[in-house]
């Protein structure tokens, strides 16, 4: 839910772009790299390596060919990435982002590959909740779409979905700026399950799926506020415990504005897009459609070699930040949470 110029002459940029396409193996194969998805830095390096060893000539060659990059104009930058059979939309920064990690790849001796994740699906997430015009502080944010888009990061295809509408309970009537704002409407909710039963219907949707038992996954949101506030809210509205399975998750606007180095007020859903060449597809404050928007979003950062992890988490009922030095983990098996007492 969501509210230098080149002094160098032309021929020799594009001999050194050309020499990088082949570059001089090192002494040694370095272990496979690991690029930290929130962007956090490691000892002043951005990628973890199983050799620890930088003073290889292979890390100078990439710091190179990044400076060349750096100086090539969007329209050399997307005739370089044709060229490679790449992705030519976006932004000039993201273009850049999406060539160098591509020449890394290459002088690593990795073959970029599709999906190199640290989970096999990705649950991603976008609730749609009771809301007044003004919305006052005292106003009770009540879950009205449960929304579930199944992003499979091997394939990078959107695998299945899930869509339940959630009948209200403090304020069952939606005002009219709810209804238009969404696109759902009273009769929607009014035959539509209370939360609870939503859930169960959610827990076994993932469970068929094999989720937490033959495939690890994770949940991924536009934000902090759906896992941190508004299930949290409806949790104890609906009085049971908050679900084990959402207690971690990606807020892909830290992914995105740390992997592509752009200030927080760049990462709302409709400039994340617009930023990667993407036009918003479907009804916006529709939870399936902005879901299946972010997991669109979700899909062009791994092709540009962005490997998402969990960076937030609920404890104590309070949000906090997970570290990128953090053991990944996936999300657990599914299970309905008990009534509180």
């Amino acid at each position: 839910m969501e509210e230098q110029k080149e002094n160098r002459p032309q021929g020799a940029r594009h001999e050194a772009l050309a020499r990088a396409e082949r570059p001089a193996l090192p002494s040694h194969t370095p272990g496979k790299q690991r690029c930290r998805l929130d962007g956090e830095e490691n000892n002043g390096q951005h990628c973890t390596s199983s050799s620890s060893d930088y003073s290889d000539p292979v890390y100078k060659e990439i710091a190179v060919t990044n400076g060349y990059i750096n100086r090539m104009s969007r329209d050399e930058l997307r005739a370089k990435l044709a060229e490679f059979k790449l992705e030519t939309r976006g932004v000039k920064d993201v273009l850049k982002k999406r060539l160098k990690n591509y020449y890394k790849k290459q002088k690593l001796m990795q073959e970029p590959s599709n999906g190199d994740s640290y989970y096999d699906y990705i649950c991603v997430i976008d609730f749609e909740a009771t809301c007044e015009e003004d919305n006052q502080p005292e106003f009770t944010h009540e879950i009205i779409e449960f929304p579930i888009v199944l992003l499979n990061t091997r394939t990078l295809e959107i695998e299945d979905t899930f869509q339940q509408y959630v009948k209200p309970e403090i304020n069952p009537q939606l005002s009219n700026f709810c209804i238009n704002l969404t696109g759902i409407t009273q009769d929607h909710v009014d035959k539509a399950d209370a939360f609870p039963q939503v859930l169960q219907n959610v827990v076994e949707w993932m469970r068929q799926r094999e989720l937490g038992t033959k495939y690890s996954y994770t949940i991924l949101t536009d934000g902090s506020w759906d896992m941190s506030k508004f299930l949290n809210i409806q949790c104890r509205i609906s009085r049971i415990k908050y679900p084990s399975f959402a207690k971690k998750w990606i807020n892909i606007r830290k992914s995105y504005g740390n992997f592509y180095k752009v200030p927080r007020n760049q990462t709302k859903l409709t400039i994340m897009l617009e930023k990667l060449g993407m036009n918003y597809d479907g009804r916006p404050h529709s939870g399936l459609d902005d879901s299946k928007n972010i997991a669109r979003i979700a899909i062009r950062m791994l092709q540009d070699g962005c490997e998402l992890r969990v960076n937030e988490r609920m404890h104590g009922g309070q949000l906090m930040t997970v570290s990128s030095s953090a053991p990944v983990e996936g999300a657990p098996a599914p299970q309905m949470p008990r009534f509180r007492n």
